[in-house]
């Protein structure tokens, strides 16, 4: 009950302050990118070119088979788009006290946004290649359907998730830093554990509950619900309690995690 109660403590501080976090947003988006020629544009250009990469290997050079009836670069993006997102969000959240150090001892600031400021501002990016990914279903002849509207629900699946990780990482990071390359391997081998470049099809059905416990399988797959198989959230409700018991541990864990730690930043910083 004490883990509950703290957790609820630090969500009603930080929704007092979500006028400060949109113009941290803000301010983070732009000054990411300050001093370049091409300014945020760089935040598109990056993602939008290994995605042309992409679809040359896969599209011309190894003349991939469409899947579920549609090429396999709409199949692959709608898999790809999701997880530049965790990326960004994760290795940026996870860095965001340590970035921002000189600001930890100031007591009237609440430190528990800065991981939520990376993610939202992750998410000004990921918007656009949403937006993308819609150009590119049009301009291969598919029309949209009351499907597409998923998205957004896990969206809110993604920034839930993501809170609670990068709450976690962003605080234990300050006193054991050699978990910021243990993150970057994990993700590393999570882009390729994850059904992002091949089917789910192509695994032994035997293994397939295993992936119900990664909670970013589920929002990639419902991605590709959402654009091509056209399937509702509720209708894997297996999928969907399993994935909200793990977020939601995972956002309490965060929370509880961040505020017990939270005290002790400015004594190692």
């Amino acid at each position: 009950m004490q883990s509950i109660r703290m957790f609820l403590n630090f969500l009603s501080e930080l929704l007092s302050r979500r006028t400060v976090i949109v113009e941290l947003t803000k301010r983070d988006f732009k000054s990411g990118y300050l001093g370049s020629y091409l300014g945020i544009l760089w935040a598109f250009l990056l993602p939008l070119a290994l995605t042309l990469i992409f679809w040359f290997v896969f599209q011309i050079g190894f003349n991939s088979q469409p899947v579920a009836g549609h090429p396999y670069i709409l199949w692959l993006v709608c898999g790809m788009f999701p997880w530049f997102f965790f990326l960004d969000s994760i290795t940026n959240g996870t860095n965001s006290i340590v970035q921002n150090a000189f600001i930890v001892r100031k007591v009237a600031f609440s430190i528990g946004i800065l991981p939520i400021v990376k993610i939202l501002s992750a998410l000004i990016i990921h918007s656009f290649f949403i937006c993308l990914i819609c150009v590119m279903f049009l301009a291969y002849g598919f029309s949209f359907d009351i499907y597409v509207i998923q998205v957004f629900y896990y969206l809110i699946c993604a920034i839930v998730l993501l809170v609670g990780i990068t709450w976690i990482t962003s605080s234990v990071v300050i006193f054991f830093r050699d978990l910021g390359p243990m993150i970057a391997i994990t993700l590393q081998m999570g882009f390729y554990l994850t059904p992002i470049f091949w089917d789910l099809k192509r695994l032994p059905d035997s293994y397939h509950f295993l992936l119900k416990f990664n909670p970013v399988f589920y929002i990639v797959q419902g991605y590709r619900e959402s654009f091509i198989h056209k399937i509702w959230f509720w209708e894997h409700w297996g999928m969907t309690l399993v994935f909200w018991g793990v977020t939601g541990v995972t956002l309490v864990v965060g929370a509880v995690v961040f505020r017990r730690l939270r005290p002790h930043f400015a004594d190692v910083l």
